[in-house]
């Protein structure tokens, strides 16, 4: 049976540039192997969601990936880690990341890609081969909302603009223009033991690599109900988001949750998850950053988190509530 979603676009050069149509999979096959046909040595992206023939045709008829609203899935889920000014922060927390990953999904690590991105941080994937979510309009925002939640749990701030429904990501082995370095699978041992001086050094040139073909049952991973729970928030937001416009008030509103959370913390098993969720309601108001702290930290400290902890969730939810849509 073909895939649903097979195509996908891809952009050689600057990310400005064109948006050809392509059958994902074998495209990002090609940039795997390092095929000549790939030309590795060139800046290139590949969309970072999969679509049906209704992308198809959007592109054909309009020539544009602008205002697709269609159906999209994804091969892998990505999150994307940077620190410009630390990239061995970004590497412990991509690190942490993968090792949340494969404890909390009861996964190997080698069924992870991950990469070195070619500047200031790295990528990490998770193959939906695991659980097979369906594809769906809304397939981004829940592949979002599922995202979010993982990395808030363990205070690892996001890109949350990868998860655009025509979002270009940068393809594996290409060149990145500005540091002339190749985005560079490694391992979860690499991210662990390696130095930001040695990560580099393996980036100077590409190298082929295996991608994962895992397989799994509802039964053999926590996976699917993990989704279903993101795709829960997805709608409930979406909802809201609707129900406020319709109202013809799309101003920020401050939840009961946060002023809860300021007043009386959380209890164990919910405080990364509110904290996050109180900073990114903050965010909604454009909260200064050190406001934020402010009204959330002792509260956070008071219920048992560490100050570490602390720290990441608030610049986390800052994060997410600043880019939300």
């Amino acid at each position: 049976m073909s895939a649903p979603c097979p195509y996908g676009f891809r952009i050689v050069g600057p990310c400005t540039g064109e948006r050809r149509l392509i059958d994902h999979a074998a495209a990002f096959a090609a940039y795997a192997n390092c095929d000549g046909r790939a030309e590795c040595h060139r800046e290139a992206y590949l969309s970072a969601f999969t679509f049906g023939q209704d992308f198809r045709e959007h592109l054909r008829r309009t020539g544009t990936t602008k205002g697709y609203a269609g159906t999209c899935a994804a091969p892998f889920l990505w999150w994307d880690i940077d620190r410009a000014d630390n990239l061995d922060a970004a590497r412990e927390d991509a690190a942490r990341l993968a090792v949340a990953l494969t404890e909390r999904f009861a996964v190997a690590d080698d069924v992870l890609l991950l990469f070195f991105s070619g500047a200031k941080g790295f990528h990490v994937g998770l193959p939906t081969a695991l659980w097979t979510p369906e594809p769906s309009a809304d397939f981004h925002r829940v592949a979002r909302a599922f995202c979010e939640s993982v990395a808030a749990a363990v205070g690892v701030q996001i890109d949350t603009g990868v998860y655009d429904k025509v979002r270009a990501f940068r393809a594996p082995n290409s060149r990145h223009p500005a540091t002339g370095l190749h985005k560079r699978r490694v391992t979860l041992k690499d991210l662990m033991h390696l130095d930001a001086a040695a990560i580099l050094a393996l980036a100077k040139e590409p190298a082929a690599f295996e991608i994962p073909t895992p397989t799994g049952t509802a039964c053999d991973f926590n996976l699917p109900a993990e989704w279903n729970r993101a795709a829960t928030q997805a709608r409930e937001q979406a909802e809201a988001k609707a129900q406020r416009r319709a109202a013809g008030n799309g101003a920020a509103t401050l939840n009961r949750a946060t002023l809860d959370f300021i007043r009386d913390g959380a209890a164990d098993g919910y405080r990364h998850r509110l904290l996050f969720s109180a900073a990114a309601n903050l965010a909604e108001f454009n909260c200064p950053p050190a406001l934020a702290h402010a009204l959330l930290t002792n509260a956070a400290l008071d219920c048992g988190l560490p100050p570490s902890d602390v720290r990441r969730q608030i610049e986390c939810g800052l994060a997410h509530g600043g880019d939300a849509t």
